[in-house]
């Protein structure tokens, strides 16, 4: 049996045809050219400055091959919004994503990227993920605040049952249910603290306390150790929660922003099976820790992401 390919399982691409869509809009999420390179608009966020060789798939290919790696999943940039806008406005912009991402994906020359679909949240289908599914997507992605609440839970029952008929994962990325009116916070890192973290853990401790239920047999991956969310386990036990919830073979935390000391801390609560590599790429580097020894690093790239996607 070959060996699975070493998989980072979240990176962010925007390919050329979405940064020109994005170009055309008047509100935010939006994109402007600037002195350096282009300006990303994000509501509730800082402006975000980039160079579109960050997102060049033969660098990025290059860079995830020098790093130990042979694969990439590309995730839609939840933050950015975009999922969170009105279905006429969110559609558009997904499909030049989706049009963009499944073109590189399908690059013979490259063949080191895979694609997590994205649905709107408002107006999202079943049959949404039937055609991402059979576009060649390995699941479909979710904002965070999306899943946020037992009826946020309950609205997408229909898609998630989806999910489980075709065997499908679901990635819980940090990201609005509805677009921000708020500004970014005192500081350019206030966002990534605060909105995010309490996403992740509200996404989590919903699933923990409902989805499953709902959902016996739906692999689910939350980015960014789920906020934190497993370190809070035993306050969940003393308040009445479902006190099983962190040994549940279907969840999966990616390791995206988070250091060794962590990593190790969740491996101690939800055990080392249950983490894959997520680098969060180009917006963070890095590569797969070594903090609970080289055998589970590889197992977080490499096993445990087969688990991830095929249920094996």
């Amino acid at each position: 049996m070959a060996r699975a390919e070493a998989t980072d399982i979240h990176q962010h691409m925007w390919p050329e045809g979405f940064v020109r869509a994005l170009a055309t809009r008047t509100t935010a999420p939006f994109v402007r050219t600037g002195v350096r390179g282009w300006t990303m608009r994000i509501p509730g966020e800082p402006d975000y400055e980039f160079s579109a060789t960050i997102h060049d798939p033969g660098l990025r290919a290059r860079a995830l091959r020098n790093s130990g790696l042979d694969r990439a999943l590309l995730a839609n940039s939840s933050p950015l919004g975009v999922e969170a806008l009105p279905e006429d406005e969110a559609r558009p912009l997904l499909e030049a994503w989706h049009d963009g991402v499944f073109e590189i994906a399908a690059d013979r020359d490259e063949a080191a990227f895979g694609v997590w679909g994205a649905l709107p949240i408002h107006g999202g289908e079943p049959a949404d993920v039937d055609v991402l599914i059979d576009r060649g997507a390995v699941g479909i992605s979710l904002a965070a605040g999306a899943l946020a609440s037992p009826a946020q839970l309950d609205a997408l029952g229909p898609v998630l049952r989806r999910l489980e008929v075709h065997d499908a994962p679901l990635f819980v990325h940090p990201g609005p249910a509805q677009p921000a009116t708020h500004s970014g916070g005192p500081a350019p890192w206030w966002p990534a603290l605060t909105d995010y973290v309490a996403d992740m853990q509200a996404a989590w401790m919903t699933f923990a306390g409902w989805g499953r239920r709902e959902h016996p047999a739906l692999r689910i991956c939350f980015a960014m150790l789920a906020g934190g969310a497993p370190f809070q386990i035993e306050r969940l036990i003393a308040r009445g929660g479902p006190a099983t919830a962190v040994r549940d073979s279907r969840l999966f935390y990616d390791t995206s922003s988070y250091g060794p000391k962590a990593i190790a801390a969740a491996a101690s609560i939800v055990g080392p099976d249950q983490l894959v590599h997520g680098s969060d790429r180009p917006l963070v580097d890095g590569n797969p820790s070594t903090a609970l020894g080289r055998q589970a690093a590889a197992a977080m790239t490499r096993e445990n992401v087969a688990r991830l996607l095929k249920g094996i």
